[in-house]
């Protein structure tokens, strides 16, 4: 099982705005270079997004659906990648003083990732999760200081 967390430096509400919106999914995701809503309102259970993965010339799309949503604190999705099967990818967001720290425990369920599932592969799943915290926490912080600085702007506060 691979479970890695991250501490980033934002609200646990900056963090789950972030996780709630499906077009955003391609800029965080390590190996998604784009995602789309496709079915339901995301996040709720039962919605999903598409998402394309590309590799050179090659590329791949998927589904993932959501399979447990309480917001703010916990989203568990279901990845389904066609022939190589389907993963449970869950993310837990706890607030640790004014932070959030993210926690994501993802493991293979069907397909041939779940049969040959092992220890090399949690560590390549591990060297993932790493990349893919740092690219939620940037995502996370320019989103949240995009949104923050009009409502300074119109307050007339400093900045």
């Amino acid at each position: 099982m691979a479970v890695r967390n991250r501490l980033i430096a934002r609200s646990v509400e900056d963090v789950w705005a972030v996780l709630a919106d499906a077009t955003l999914y391609g800029d965080w995701v390590v190996g998604t270079s784009e995602s789309r809503p496709a079915e339901g309102e995301w996040p709720r259970v039962g919605s999903s997004i598409t998402y394309t993965v590309r590799l050179g010339w090659w590329s791949a799309s998927g589904r993932t659906v959501v399979r447990r949503c309480e917001a703010p604190g916990v989203l568990e999705l279901e990845a389904d990648s066609g022939r190589l099967g389907t993963a449970r990818i869950a993310v837990e967001i706890r607030p640790w003083g004014e932070n959030a720290l993210v926690i994501i425990d993802e493991h293979p369920l069907r397909g041939p990732a779940g049969s040959l599932h092992n220890p090399v592969a949690d560590a390549l799943i591990q060297l993932r999760h790493r990349s893919m915290l740092a690219r939620l926490a940037d995502v996370v912080e320019k989103a949240a200081t995009h949104t923050r600085e009009p409502v300074r702007q119109r307050s007339g506060s400093p900045r």
